[in-house]
């Protein structure tokens, strides 16, 4: 199945400009094949691709780790324990990341809790009057 850059973007929800970035980066796996008149042509294997970008990318990976991993697939097999090593090491920063949050969120449920206690008393206190 060949796809447009248009329709790669509708399946992505990346922009038109955002596949061409990716592909100046060096972050699709396969070079990109032109079709007649010059135009762009993908495959599914790509959108594939590009959407595990995206969750790596939306994750914090920088893009030129993307990259690297990237260059690590292109290269083939012999390769698996560098790709293992990067993706281990931002599955630890992800975890953190996590943690980060976590931590966030308590509070910020703490605080949600403390000022619905608040504005449900003066509520009843309003009721009692």
């Amino acid at each position: 199945m060949q796809l447009s850059i248009g329709q790669v973007a509708e399946r992505t929800g990346l922009s038109v400009h955002a596949l061409r970035f990716y592909e100046k980066e060096g972050i699709l796996a396969h070079q990109v094949h032109r079709g007649p008149g010059g135009r762009r042509v993908y495959t599914q294997q790509d959108v594939d691709w590009l959407r595990m970008c995206i969750m790596l990318r939306m994750s914090g990976m920088p893009v030129p780790e993307i990259r690297r991993y990237t260059e690590l697939v292109r290269q083939g097999d012999g390769n698996e324990l560098q790709r293992l090593d990067i993706l281990k090491e931002h599955q630890e920063r992800v975890r953190q990341q996590m943690d980060r949050l976590q931590e966030c969120m308590d509070l910020i449920t703490h605080k949600v809790g403390k000022y619905q206690d608040y504005v449900n008393s003066i509520a009843a206190k309003a009721v009692g009057q």
